[in-house]
């Protein structure tokens, strides 16, 4: 049987992040795994955050989004019967952040996955600086991943300690805050666990409090072993394209300073909606970076250099990848696009060419 973990989480919580960290322990163990990314929208930038985990040990697929639920879930069990046969010692499942966990048992327990599969553990990354004000429907998602988990992980704890010295200095301050703001999310989940009928009361001994770049092999073993945690809970009825959406914006030549002020400035913004989290890629190939490389001319010309951006209200992202596409993804509720455009537009960078 080949077991298969599911990493949920909801928008921008860090599932993408968390699953670069675990799948490389696990190729690092000698592990031969499939990641199956599905993300919320037609375009699935989330796979390509991942594309240089790819090789004999690791293959990556996914599932295309923009469909109904019932073409989606005929679309996940064809890639799971697909993917069974490939000789994987493990799969990672990353769904998008709107994610009904049930889906996930319903089809393990259908003919032939019922053969091949057992599921391995249900973790869910929680954002340690999670909102205080959310609505129904994001409670309910909360909740409702949370119910299942055999371990929930917090995200983005530490992400403000720049140097060791810094570290030293503040490690008590850091610790007693971060603290407090777990124990904060965690009454959040409790409070959202009662309000959808869960019995289940989350506790510190659940969950994993750590700075993602300190995890031990201890902790990664003790990840694998989590398992999940069956819970009844009362479903919201809602449908989720009329309450999150997402919009594609493409060739855009932001460069990224720029781009966190547009990023400030549309999560600001109520006339641009609600957005939750903007995600994307950003060229970086100006000329005064690539001559700060010490680039021939002709060098200058063809170099492309491109960065991860991830923001939410609370926390911005920024990574260098080796590959990249000009776009940026916005998602959210009541989302306006031409504010969004228009915003975008006025934080252009001068210097690219047009």
């Amino acid at each position: 049987m080949i077991k298969i973990d599911l990493i949920t989480g909801f928008l921008g919580a860090g599932k993408t992040a968390f699953i670069r960290k675990y799948a490389k322990y696990l190729i690092d163990s000698g592990k031969n795994i499939g990641i199956l990314e599905n993300d919320f929208g037609a375009v699935n930038v989330d796979m390509m955050m991942l594309q240089d985990l790819m090789g004999d040990q690791c293959e990556l697929e996914m599932i295309s989004g923009g469909c109904d639920p019932e073409t989606h879930r005929r679309r996940f069990k064809t890639k799971l019967i697909s993917m069974g046969m490939c000789g994987y010692d493990r799969i990672l499942v990353e769904p998008s952040g709107i994610f009904d966990v049930d889906e996930f048992f319903d089809i393990l327990h259908e003919e032939p996955l019922d053969r091949w599969y057992e599921p391995g553990s249900v973790i869910t990354i929680v954002d340690a600086n999670l909102e205080e004000e959310m609505s129904e429907e994001e409670n309910y998602i909360l909740a409702s991943e949370a119910a299942s988990a055999g371990k929930i992980v917090f995200s983005k704890i530490g992400k403000n300690l720049k140097t060791e010295k810094e570290a030293q200095m503040e490690e008590k301050g850091s610790i007693a805050k971060a603290e407090e703001s777990i124990s904060k999310v965690l009454a959040h989940i409790n409070i959202a666990l009662k309000q959808i009928k869960c019995e289940r009361v989350i506790e510190e001994k659940d969950c994993l409090c750590k700075n993602w770049d300190t995890l031990t092999k201890a902790d990664f073993q003790d990840l694998m072993s989590a398992g999940y945690i069956p819970e009844n809970y009362q479903k919201l009825d809602f449908e989720q394209d009329s309450v999150f959406e997402s919009l594609y914006f493409l060739n855009k030549k932001i460069s990224v300073e720029n781009m966190k002020k547009a990023a400030e400035e549309l999560f600001q913004n109520p006339d641009c909606g609600h957005i939750f989290r903007i995600k994307g890629f950003l060229n970086t190939s100006y000329k005064e970076e690539v001559m700060m490389e010490n680039k021939t001319t002709d060098e200058m010309e063809k170099a492309d250099f491109w960065e991860e951006f991830n923001a939410t209200r609370k926390n911005i992202s920024i990574q260098p990848v080796k590959e990249g596409q000009e776009v940026l993804i916005m998602i959210g509720a009541g989302l306006k696009q031409e504010k969004i455009e228009e915003c975008l537009e006025r934080h252009c960078t001068e210097g690219f060419e047009k």
